[in-house]
């Protein structure tokens, strides 16, 4: 799995969003091996953050005036709320841009954790509850996602994991990569 999500990464162009008016944010989406297989890492916010409060989302954060690049950003903030650091990421490549509703820009980029399980996760106990595991697997069969309609009364796809709902930009986020991963070619 973790050869074909490289190679189809490689040949991703990501449409990029300007970041006039916005934030420039990067998020991680994370690849980690449990049990025989991959899953996804989630964070379940803490209701101590500022934005999104309980809510689900990937690793990640705003741009520091200090990052080098939104690549960087996305692995700083990777090892401050959940303790991987970048030296244990592979990273893939990088999805198309994201406006949030809290006025960012966050750029997702895909990798995966490279030490073996179980890995010793630190959480940033301020910024986030615990850390959310689902099979890849899971998700790619179908069975997670469903339809929700949003205050503004449009309808998106969310996915559910037991009591855990992804939705918004983390779920617009997924479903870029589940899409992508559910090509019948690599592209050239």
């Amino acid at each position: 799995m973790r050869d074909r999500t490289r190679e189809l990464l490689q040949g991703v162009r990501p449409t990029l969003v300007t970041t006039e008016g916005h934030m420039p944010a990067a998020v991680m989406l994370l690849l980690y091996e449990r049990d025989g297989a991959e899953h996804v890492l989630f964070q379940v916010r803490s209701h101590r953050v500022e934005h999104h409060k309980g809510e689900i989302s990937l690793p990640g954060g705003a741009r520091d005036d200090d990052d080098e690049s939104l690549l960087h950003t996305a692995l700083r903030e990777t090892h401050e709320e959940i303790g991987v650091p970048p030296d244990h990421v592979e990273v893939y490549g990088r999805l198309d841009d994201v406006v949030t509703r809290s006025n960012f820009v966050m750029s997702p980029y895909v990798g995966a954790i490279t030490e073996p399980s179980p890995y010793p996760f630190r959480f940033a106990r301020v910024e986030m509850e615990r850390l959310l595991e689902v099979p890849l697997p899971y998700l790619l069969s179908g069975d997670a996602s469903e339809q929700m309609v949003m205050q503004n009364g449009m309808e998106m796809t969310a996915y559910r994991f037991g009591e855990d709902l992804i939705f918004g930009a983390t779920a617009r986020v997924l479903t870029q990569f589940l899409d992508l991963l559910s090509r019948d070619e690599i592209p050239r």
